[in-house]
């Protein structure tokens, strides 16, 4: 019962020592009472059967003893918690680099490009509870939407309100690249991973491709590339005065700079056609190699002595409620 429980103030349970000492005295009056009526014999109660309120006469004592027990534990304080805990784990430090440019609304995957990515990092997220992980975006430009972090449930949150329109649109590949290792440069993790998803050509932002892959090789920080698109054309939403219509626009990957980015910093390249390939993709990276990291976990205290107190101040009104009914004494 106790074994996840503490106590603010144990030495309370020294006062535990009273109820021996009032079941000793109890006994001791008990046998110095002077009946209220003399009889000279008894023998004429012999026989007769005791009656069940004489078998449960000390039930009032019970209670008083039980209420006191319970009211001591109550003022012991106890709780249960776990606070500022240090727990070694294996993981990495990942930082996600998604690509939100409006070609990501194109529908070749369902329900497009950047929904299918997100719901299948969601699920990445989910499966390596162990891990740091950080989110950039880039579409023109790019930015941080979460620093490397083990509360996976705030990550996802962010993760879930990014989309095209967010910053002005472009594919800013190589911003994308150095803003994720600029959160991975001072990681102390012996594995650090940037997971870069694009459906684009590099055609914007101040930092080459290449140039951020050579930084990211100096930090030995491996980036994995993922170009999401069909082969050919996909069908690309537009709005009209008469509703949503769809216009076939051609997919360009750079595919060979996806993979030579990949090359140089010890990463691998994967292409994604379908939602299927897109989720094995990542399902193939989660098998990364691992390094310890230290975590420090918090939980909130929870007191549990108020339970105890209710508990302890309903015996006492059950004692005094049948010591002045169904036991009461006649003077």
């Amino acid at each position: 019962m106790f074994s996840d429980v503490t106590f603010a103030y144990p030495w309370m349970f020294y006062f535990l020592a009273v109820i021996p000492v009032m079941i000793f005295w109890y006994w001791k009056m008990g046998r110095k009472k002077e009946t209220s009526i003399t009889y000279s014999s008894l023998k004429v109660f012999e026989g007769m059967p005791v009656s069940l309120k004489e078998r449960l006469r000390h039930v009032p004592l019970a209670l008083r003893c039980l209420a006191i027990a319970v009211l001591i534990v109550a003022l012991a304080r106890p709780q249960s918690f776990s606070s500022g805990r240090n727990v070694t784990t294996e993981g990495i430090d990942i930082v996600m680099a998604l690509d939100i440019s409006g070609s990501m609304i194109s529908e070749d995957l369902k329900p497009n490009r950047v929904e299918a990515a997100k719901n299948v990092v969601e699920k990445f997220i989910e499966n390596r509870p162990d891990d740091r992980i950080g989110l950039v975006v880039f579409s023109r430009v790019a930015f941080t939407q979460c620093p490397i972090t083990i509360d996976h449930s705030v990550l996802i949150n962010l993760l879930k309100k990014i989309g095209p329109g967010m910053v002005p649109d472009g594919t800013a590949i190589g911003n994308g690249i150095a803003d994720a290792v600029g959160r991975l440069k001072d990681s102390k993790a012996k594995s650090r991973v940037v997971i870069l998803l694009t459906d684009g050509v590099n055609n914007a932002g101040e930092i080459d491709p290449m140039t951020a892959a050579d930084i990211a090789k100096t930090y030995h920080i491996r980036v994995y590339t993922v170009g999401v698109g069909t082969q050919g054309q996909a069908p690309y939403p537009v709005q009209t005065p008469f509703g949503v219509r769809y216009q076939m626009m051609p997919v360009e990957i750079d595919e060979g700079l996806l993979k030579n980015i990949a090359e140089t910093t010890g990463g691998m390249y994967f292409r994604a056609m379908d939602n299927s390939a897109l989720k094995n993709i990542y399902s193939k990276i989660d098998k990364l190699e691992k390094s310890k990291i230290e975590v420090t976990s918090y939980h909130n205290a929870a007191e549990l002595f108020s339970d105890w107190l209710n508990a302890g101040l309903i015996l006492i009104l059950l004692e005094l409620l049948l010591s002045k009914t169904v036991f009461r004494k006649i003077p």
